[in-house]
């Protein structure tokens, strides 16, 4: 079966990013990583990029006045790419330009860490969580859209919290549910196991 090519878009640390590296470096995802995508030129995930010979760009915020024009410069780089599937991992910007969007409808992808709609757009949905004294909370896959953090759900799995002595450690214990996740939902995108027919979502199933 052929590799998908997929773009990978992160602001930070990028320990779902390297997930996702070492699962295709393994062959867990048939996909490869044709193009990470920073807009922060100091992340740990750029370096993952640099050290994993990963073809890699940089955008600036600064040098963009209206953050429409920054996404049509990633656009560009997608394009260049031909890239099948776009992957968020903890990139910390939101997506304005419409024509981006809809040139991949149904083809970028965010994992957010809650069950959503709870905590629909915070940055920090697990500490809010906590501090809320939720007892479950969870990570959810979806399609990214105009709605922030509300494009069709794609998975979602809760992840019990209650144990968790700390906001630190609860963002911890839902991370490592990330990793496992949402790689398989990116092999499942390559594997064709759901299907846009621009009304609905034919679900994965990932267990």
């Amino acid at each position: 079966m052929k590799k998908i090519g997929i773009a990978v878009l992160s602001s930070g640390n990028g320990s779902n990013f390297q997930a996702i590296i070492d699962a295709c470096a393994s062959g867990e995802i048939n996909a490869e990583i044709k193009l990470f995508i920073t807009d922060n030129k100091d992340s740990k995930s750029l370096v993952r990029a640099k050290e994993n010979s990963i073809p890699y760009k940089t955008v600036n915020p600064e040098e963009y006045p209206k953050r429409e024009e920054m996404d049509l410069k990633i656009k560009q780089f997608l394009d260049g790419a031909k890239i099948d599937l776009v992957v968020l991992a903890g990139y910390m910007r939101i997506i304005k330009s419409k024509e981006l969007l809809d040139s991949y409808k149904y083809k970028i992808i965010n994992i957010h860490p809650s069950l959503l709609p709870s905590f629909k757009g915070s940055t920090h949905a697990q500490k809010d969580a906590f501090d809320y004294g939720c007892k479950i909370s969870g990570l959810t896959i979806h399609f990214v859209t105009d709605d922030i953090d509300g494009g069709q759900i794609i998975f979602q799995r809760p992840v019990d919290i209650s144990d968790c002595s700390s906001a630190k450690k609860a963002a911890g214990k839902i991370l490592k549910i990330e990793h496992k996740y949402y790689k398989q939902v990116i092999n499942s995108f390559s594997k064709g196991k759901y299907i846009i027919d621009g009304r609905k979502t034919k679900f994965i199933e990932v267990k």
